[in-house]
């Protein structure tokens, strides 16, 4: 792959500032969500975990390979695994083989699991409504396109062969950490 060119756009804004910006709203975002989700015990990297497994049920297929969930939180594997462990100890998650392929693993919720993203899951829209509280509902969709269009542009820039550390809240979980 060809390095991306760099567009030579005029602009009000620095792009270094517009950068820092992003990775300023990171860092607030986190500030704000890690002592939501430490409420329920939980970090944002095993709500990231526990929304998919909770999503993949709702989707009839009630377990998930460990490698889709690298692919759909965009964290290494070790990193899953690091936290897919911690959820397992805390008997909210079960990790077995795949009936399918016994080389994979599956990870599934347990009842405890499902019970705690429910009792997340009543608090969240509430939690969400407060973070983007500084936003009226045009600046939200504005927000929205613009990250989105963002997000096409990173992908189709970023190394297909590198998973980079971290994540967006695809599924409702942003900047995921290892824990």
């Amino acid at each position: 792959m060809s390095a991306p060119t760099i567009p030579e756009t005029p602009s009000a804004v620095p792009p270094d500032r517009a950068f820092f910006e992003v990775l300023r709203t990171i860092g607030l975002f986190r500030r704000v969500m890690e002592p939501y989700f430490a409420r329920h015990g939980i970090s944002q990297a095993q709500w990231g975990v526990l929304i998919n497994l909770h999503c993949a049920a709702k989707n009839g297929d009630g377990s998930m390979r460990l490698a889709d969930l690298v692919e759909k939180l965009l964290v290494r594997p070790p990193s899953v695994t690091h936290v897919v462990e911690r959820l397992r100890v805390a008997g909210l998650i079960v990790r077995e083989c795949s009936a399918t392929d016994h080389r994979a693993k599956v990870v599934r919720l347990t009842v405890a699991g499902r019970e705690l993203v429910e009792r997340v899951l009543k608090q969240h829209g509430r939690q969400i409504a407060l973070v983007l509280a500084g936003l009226d509902g045009e600046e939200q969709t504005q927000l929205r396109g613009l990250l989105g269009k963002l997000n096409s542009h990173l992908e189709s820039v970023a190394p297909h062969d590198v998973i980079a550390e971290g994540s967006a809240f695809a599924d409702g979980a942003a900047g995921e950490s290892e824990d």
